[in-house]
């Protein structure tokens, strides 16, 4: 019995051997004959598809880090001398995300509320039927206000599963720790850059926060999904309180723009 290895495109050899393998096609095909017969045959493929949606993802993250990680030599200086990333246009960046944030959290919160009705509503159906009043001795049972209710329940749950909430909630769940976390970490190396310090105080203190609670809300997301309820509740508590240091936080974001529209100058 000999082992024939063709490599596609390459080279087929007879055992024994040293394969030599090319680099432009990750397609194996493994062929054992045994007195001039085909006894199996069998394709191997290299997870390609895995390794360009990583490359991707990483190659975004690398992106959003460039602007940081690129030498005085290299930024573009405007006529005043002042360089790019300390501009008025880069620093406005991190007030624009965050507003965009701000409402992708309302945005979020009613899809998890809408996904945490989705499977309470069938817990109150099952309670306003126990609250029926029997049928009488033909097998009747009158009309009251709870059909009216249980046909509404009925409807509104036949309306609602059909929208994958919980899908997009976890969608924009994701989108808040990541894109939140970096562009909350990229506001003050902004800071930092543009002054040379940083400023300690309710907006940082604030931000800082924020971060934590996101990071706290993610991390009940796994024992959420085993049926936890003080998981939940943790994860509920978590984002309220976030959106409402995020509203606070509002006012003192804009002040601060007001003093980089002062005391910054385009780009």
């Amino acid at each position: 019995m000999s082992l024939n290895l063709t490599v596609l495109p390459g080279l087929s050899v007879r055992s024994p051997f040293v394969p030599r393998l090319s680099t432009r096609s990750c397609r194996v095909r493994v062929v054992q004959r045994s007195h001039g017969q085909i006894k199996a045959h069998k394709d191997v493929r290299a997870p390609q598809q895995s390794l360009q949606q990583t490359g991707v993802q990483l190659t975004g993250a690398a992106g959003l880090l460039v602007p940081l990680m690129m030498s005085n030599s290299a930024m573009a200086a405007t006529p005043d001398g002042e360089h790019l990333l300390k501009g008025t246009l880069v620093s406005l960046i991190h007030p624009a995300l965050m507003d965009f944030l701000f409402l992708a959290t309302l945005w979020t919160g009613y899809l998890g509320w809408q996904w945490r009705r989705t499977r309470t509503i069938p817990e109150e159906l099952k309670e306003l039927r126990k609250q029926l009043p029997p049928n009488d001795e033909e097998g009747n049972r009158p009309v009251t206000k709870i059909d009216g209710r249980i046909a509404a329940l009925e409807e509104q749950r036949k309306v609602m599963s059909k929208k994958d909430y919980k899908g997009v909630h976890h969608n924009f769940g994701g989108l808040l720790m990541g894109l939140g976390t970096a562009t909350a970490v990229a506001g003050p190396v902004n800071t930092y850059l543009r002054s040379g310090k940083l400023f300690p105080g309710p907006h940082l203190y604030a931000g800082a926060a924020i971060v934590t609670l996101w990071a706290g809300a993610g991390a009940m997301v796994p024992l959420m999904a085993k049926g936890n309820n003080a998981a939940r509740t943790a994860h509920i508590t978590f984002n309220i309180t976030n959106l409402l240091l995020f509203a606070w936080q509002i006012p003192t974001g804009l002040e601060i723009v007001g003093k980089v529209l002062q005391f910054t100058s385009l780009p």
